[in-house]
């Protein structure tokens, strides 16, 4: 003979069935509108994902190093790294902040990212290095994007982090160049 299961459990079975009912109970107040917290938590998520990429690719490369300039670019890559990773929490904590969710898995920020992987066996260190120049640019311009759609929406606080973040990559982008010039006429 069969129980009829008890509200408890029907409601456990219920929110199982139904995980649109259980993101508002983690929907904090904000005086965002619902497009702002929308699109900025998206936009948060995706530079989230692009994020914990150029980390990734930024330690690999710091792990991978070699030639003769490998302690400077060794550590270089290592100061790099730790900036960018500093950088996750706050996003992914503005996003809950402002009513959004945020990443939950390896596999989603596989799904978002737009800074490719690199899981080649070896890399030239130069190689490594303009490619990360480039990386670090794109996360830039993306971040821009993301300002414009903080402007629209009049997220100030979110606009804030990004300017510094785009300062961040900014820096590193030319440091990154810089190590990669081989003579003073090379640009971008």
């Amino acid at each position: 003979m069969a129980k009829n299961p008890s509200p408890k459990a029907a409601k456990a079975t219920s929110a199982k069935d139904a995980p649109a009912k259980a993101k508002p109970r983690l929907r904090t107040r904000s005086d965002l509108g619902e497009a702002a917290v929308r699109d900025v938590s998206e936009g948060l998520a995706t530079l989230l994902a692009d994020t914990f990429a150029l980390y990734l690719k930024t330690k690999n490369f710091h792990w991978h190093m070699s030639g003769p300039h490998f302690r400077d670019f060794h550590l270089m890559l290592d100061e790099q790294s730790a900036q960018i990773f500093a950088m996750t929490d706050p996003i992914a904590e503005r996003a809950r902040k402002i009513g959004g969710t945020t990443l939950h898995s390896i596999g989603e920020i596989a799904r978002r990212q737009r800074i490719p992987d690199n899981d080649a066996d070896y890399v030239d260190p130069q190689d490594m290095l303009a490619e990360l120049a480039s990386d670090n640019q794109q996360c830039v311009a993306a971040m821009r994007s993301l300002h414009a759609t903080c402007d629209e929406h009049n997220d100030v606080a979110t606009a804030s982090l990004l300017e510094n973040w785009i300062d961040e990559g900014e820096r590193r982008a030319w440091f990154l160049f810089e190590a990669t010039r081989t003579s003073p006429n090379t640009t971008y």
